[in-house]
């Protein structure tokens, strides 16, 4: 990530990917039930199509959360968090641990990265993040979709469970399940999520676009309200409100890119064997019953979810980085 001067000490390779997967699941943790409540609001209609119903369950991201909490329980909203944890510490990881390091890579060493090479970068570790750790993807998503039965019973009893239930069920490949819809997802996520929080924060660094914020300012005002979490001084630009400035939009771009692609995923992971034969037939078919408007089902919680996890995320990434460089460089340098 751009925004560190040369005299700083530079976070290695190690520091960036285990700070971006501790990060990522700090995020989770937080956001976790407006990614629940996405997924049914995008599965939805689907089950409303398949059984010919108009009956419409959920009503926005916060009716689906009332409505979940109400007839399911409040711990239903955090179905599939352990899947979705390990989902995050192996995805995040990888797709923005190692995007620094493919920047340079493409460059071949140096820092001066232009928009393809960055695009790029995004694209290689967002499909290499789905090739490692897609059966993650897929359990969550299972759990998050499944709704307990009237008899009590559910479709997995755990995460293992639902691994093993899977790879008997519809064989091993059942756990890549979607891959190609998602590496196509992630590599958009990354190169719009990454690739805008780049720009943005380089661009409020390189033009001092937050020094106008003055302390009287409403704006300046509502960052530290937002930001009240920092514990250190900073006295450069490089600071949390930059950093929640650029986060905030990372996440607005990312859905209005990703939100089609994100729906196409979801619905094909969830899908029972045969119900769709790729995930073009998948598209065709929520384009020929449900129209356009389909792709962008649970767009709002969508926003919700992608543009808080990216502020929890990428403040938490930032601070972690400089966190883990000060105690490596304090055991480097003892006195």
């Amino acid at each position: 990530m751009v925004g560190i001067k040369p005299t700083d000490l530079q976070p290695t390779a190690a520091v960036k990917f285990f700070g971006a997967g501790t990060a990522a699941c700090f995020a989770d943790l937080i956001t976790f039930p407006l990614d629940t409540a996405k997924v049914r609001l995008q599965i939805q209609g689907e089950s409303t199509a398949a059984s010919g119903s108009a009956v419409v369950k959920y009503r926005g991201v916060f009716g689906t959360i009332a409505t979940m909490v109400r007839t399911e329980g409040a711990r239903s909203l955090y179905n599939g968090l352990v899947a979705g944890l390990q989902r995050q510490m192996s995805f995040a990881s990888v797709r923005i641990g190692l995007y620094d390091s493919m920047k340079q890579f493409y460059t071949r060493g140096s820092e001066n990265a232009n928009i393809v090479t960055r695009l790029m970068a995004g694209c290689t570790t967002g499909a290499m993040a789905v090739a490692f750790a897609q059966p993650t993807d897929v359990v969550k998503v299972r759990f998050q979709a499944q709704v307990r039965q009237s008899d009590g019973l559910k479709r997995y009893n755990g995460t293992m469970d639902a691994y093993r239930t899977i790879a008997r069920d519809e064989g091993v490949r059942g756990l890549w399940k979607g891959c190609m819809p998602n590496i196509t997802r992630n590599a958009i996520v990354n190169c719009a999520e990454l690739v805008t929080y780049d720009i943005i924060k380089e661009l409020i660094l390189k033009h001092d676009l937050m020094t106008g914020m003055k302390p009287t300012n409403p704006m300046f005002l509502l960052w530290l309200f937002v930001c009240s979490c920092c514990l250190t001084h900073m006295p450069s630009l490089d600071n949390l409100p930059c950093h929640f400035t650029a986060a905030f939009g990372a996440g607005f771009c990312t859905t209005i890119v990703a939100s089609p692609v994100d729906v196409v995923k979801t619905r094909f992971m969830n899908s029972t064997a045969g119900q769709y034969s790729s995930a073009l037939n998948c598209a065709l078919a929520m384009l020929t019953k449900e129209g356009p408007t389909a792709f962008y089902k649970g767009f709002v919680p969508s926003f919700l979810r992608l543009g808080s996890w990216n502020i929890v995320m990428f403040v938490s990434y930032e601070q972690i980085k400089r966190g883990l460089t000060r105690t490596q460089s304090s055991w480097e340098s003892p006195f």
